[in-house]
């Protein structure tokens, strides 16, 4: 296994920005909110990292101290996301199921891979529909049991060994070595969409699910808490019903909570950030929020963040791993999804040439604007400043392409730059 520790990159300090440009995705956002109370505000750090120390669990990999000072991570990462359908502290009421034909499973129905890159910083979030069928390796169970072992589809990995075989099961399919991981459950997702006072949504015509109960109609609507969680779940009433569909109602969702974020209406304001990271905090004291053992720093927490504050819109892309219906469930197009990590691997910009979503849930209607001022260019006539070195003597360093690769039309998805909206079923 591959040392797997963050560096913390000194000599690449930007200019102080607003805190506000901290996130990019709603993990990362979870993550951010914890590291700004304890690296911006100023207090409750040893409390945080206690309670976070406390209810870790290890995915593997080797563990090393990280440096002592602030500073970006330095090479790209990636981290693992999952949401799963656990019954352990759920209100009966918002959940009734719960209190009937609860199995003591616990499955991840959200599976999101996240990638961050090196210079330039650019933000994918690759989700992995749950009915994929992969090769879940053998892993050991709370009691001490091997389970797994065989072709499953990919949500039976949490059940077979926790956030650690979730993790084992995407390496596998993937190719990737993931460095953090975390999962959270559905009361972790209804607190923490209350504490950033709700997110956006358009819904081009009345929808309405009596599975999950949401039920909204034409037009935008700010959602928060139940709601919110209802509209992550929805695939009954929207594009064709299907697994697909959700997936890219998700990727509207945490398009337009990346907007938000980075608008000031979080993050720059002090109180939004305390109560924020506040519940965050007490979502992984209740067992809401599970984060991996490297993952549970507040000190790794700001480095992530500070590596993320400058990502623009069209740089932070929300994709669908390609498959195929077969039988019950999906199979992996294998020769798109090995285009896509390629690319990543390369740090090389992702040029969409698929549909918004694969299920036919969302349209693109928009573009965002930008969430800074571009940057100020330099007049080409400009005199160069006397310690700048010039292009053919500068250090020699992997400098990677900035042509855009073409993904192939399999791989459905949007940037945040993108304003889409849910399509009503049918």
């Amino acid at each position: 296994m591959r040392d797997r520790t963050p560096i913390a990159r000194h000599g690449r300090l930007r200019s102080p920005h607003p805190v506000s440009q901290v996130v990019s995705m709603v993990a990362v956002a979870v993550l951010v909110g914890i590291a700004a109370v304890t690296g911006v505000v100023g207090f409750h750090v040893w409390d945080a990292a206690t309670a976070i120390r406390d209810n870790a669990v290890d995915i593997g990999g080797d563990d090393a101290a990280l440096p002592p000072g602030i500073g970006e991570i330095e090479g790209g990462v990636n981290l693992l996301l999952v949401g799963t359908d656990s019954c352990e502290g759920q209100d009966l009421a918002l959940f009734p199921r719960c209190g009937i034909d609860d199995d003591g499973g616990e499955r991840n129905d959200v599976t999101m891979l996240v990638h961050i890159s090196d210079e330039p910083r650019r933000v994918t979030v690759v989700s992995i529909p749950r009915d994929t069928y992969v090769e879940v390796p053998e892993c050991e169970d709370d009691e001490g049991r091997t389970r797994g072992g065989g072709i499953e589809k990919i949500n039976a990995s949490y059940m077979h060994g926790g956030l650690a075989c979730s993790v084992a099961t995407v390496e596998a399919l993937t190719g990737e070595e993931i460095q953090f991981a975390a999962a959270i459950r559905w009361t972790g997702v209804i607190n923490l969409s209350d504490a950033v006072g709700g997110v956006d949504v358009c819904v081009q015509g009345d929808i309405s699910d009596r599975h999950t109960g949401l039920a909204l109609s034409a037009g935008t609507h700010t959602l928060q808490g139940v709601q919110a969680l209802q509209f992550l779940r929805i695939r009954h009433g929207i594009g064709d019903g299907s697994d697909l569909g959700r997936i890219s109602n998700q990727q509207q969702f945490m398009s337009a909570l990346v907007r938000k974020l980075q608008s000031d209406a979080v993050f720059g304001d002090p109180a939004t950030l305390l109560g924020f990271a506040s519940t965050a905090l007490q979502q992984v004291r209740d067992k809401q929020l599970v984060l991996d053992t490297r993952l549970a720093n507040p000190n790794l927490m700001v480095q992530i963040a500070m590596a993320l504050k400058d990502v623009p819109f069209e740089d932070i892309v929300f994709v669908q791993y390609p498959t195929y219906y077969s039988g019950d469930g999906l199979r992996p197009i294998t020769d798109a999804a090995d285009a896509l990590f390629a690319a990543l691997r390369e740090n090389r910009p992702l040029q969409l040439t698929g549909d918004a979503s694969g299920g036919f849930g969302v349209e693109v209607t928009g573009e965002a604007p930008p969430a800074t001022p571009p940057t100020e260019t330099v007049p080409e006539d400009a005199a160069p400043a006397e310690d700048a070195v010039p292009e053919e003597t500068a250090p020699d360093a992997a400098v990677p392409s900035d042509e855009a690769v073409a993904l192939p039309s399999q791989i459905p998805g949007q940037t945040a730059a993108q304003v889409t909206c849910t399509v009503p079923e049918g």
